[in-house]
């Protein structure tokens, strides 16, 4: 299941009422995606209601590659990463990690779930600042960091600290056909409860509490988003038209890569 739809109302009730705190109007926005890892990676991306597709909504990248490309100054979406793809094949889904519909191009199309996702919304207007986080919500299966072409520490988020996967719990684990894991779920979609998923009676920051689950998410990767109503919300507000996102980024977050 996805749990996002509660989730993406919370952040962008988060974005319209931490004030304003931004100088620069951007007209379009650079996206420099980085694959660290030593294995190939297919990212992907996703646009919220109302936004287009960019990067046709996914591609392959290589072990130490790096992809640009474009989207609107005022975009709002997600990009993630799928992993062991494979497209050739006649099973559903033909991704480990993070498929969409067994397309290489995801057109809009959200990946399935556990996947580790960088969210943004951007704007245009000066006056309203742009924000973006890496979240666990549905769960995880790559680390990733995210940066600002122009290194800042204020505009950063780092990878994670610990191995996660070797850390999740057998209950959460997405294993493959050689039983390795490749992806920890988050406690809501393993089990879609109430308690775990912030939704009916748990619906509010104020009954909807850290799990055990979500708290060893966030021991592993403290900047990323463990579960709905995290507080403080790790959002990051910062004006800029170029982003980097490296997945599998070093224990530091990543090294800025030239492009």
């Amino acid at each position: 299941m996805h749990f996002l739809g509660k989730f993406v109302a919370f952040f962008l009730f988060l974005i319209w009422n931490l004030g304003s705190s931004g100088n620069l109007v951007v007209q379009a926005c650079t996206f420099y995606v980085s694959n660290k890892c030593p294995f190939p990676i297919w990212p992907a991306t996703a646009p919220n209601s109302g936004h287009p597709v960019i990067a046709k909504g996914g591609f392959y990248l290589p072990p130490g590659k790096i992809r640009k490309f474009q989207a609107p100054g005022d975009w709002s979406g997600r990009i993630w990463a799928r992993t062991g793809c494979n497209f050739n094949s006649n099973h559903r889904p033909v991704c480990e990690t993070g498929d969409c519909n067994g397309q290489l191009e995801c057109n809009g199309i959200i990946g399935l779930p556990p996947a580790t996702l960088v969210e943004f919304a951007l704007q245009v207007d000066a006056k309203k600042p742009s924000f973006y986080d890496v979240s666990l919500v549905d769960g995880y299966n790559l680390p990733v960091s995210v940066d600002t072409k122009t290194l800042s520490r204020k505009c950063h988020i780092g990878g994670c600290w610990k191995n996660l996967k070797s850390m999740c719990p057998v209950e959460l684990q997405v294993v493959n056909g050689q039983r390795e894991v490749v992806a920890c779920k988050s406690a809501c979609l393993a089990y879609n409860l109430d308690s775990f998923c912030c939704r009916n009676e748990y619906g509010s920051p104020e009954k909807c509490k850290p799990s055990l689950y979500s708290k060893l998410f966030k021991d592993a990767c403290p900047s990323y988003v463990s579960y709905a109503f995290e507080t403080p919300f790790p959002l990051v507000n910062c004006d800029s038209d170029e982003y980097v996102i490296t997945f599998c980024p070093d224990k530091w977050g990543g090294e800025h890569m030239s492009t």
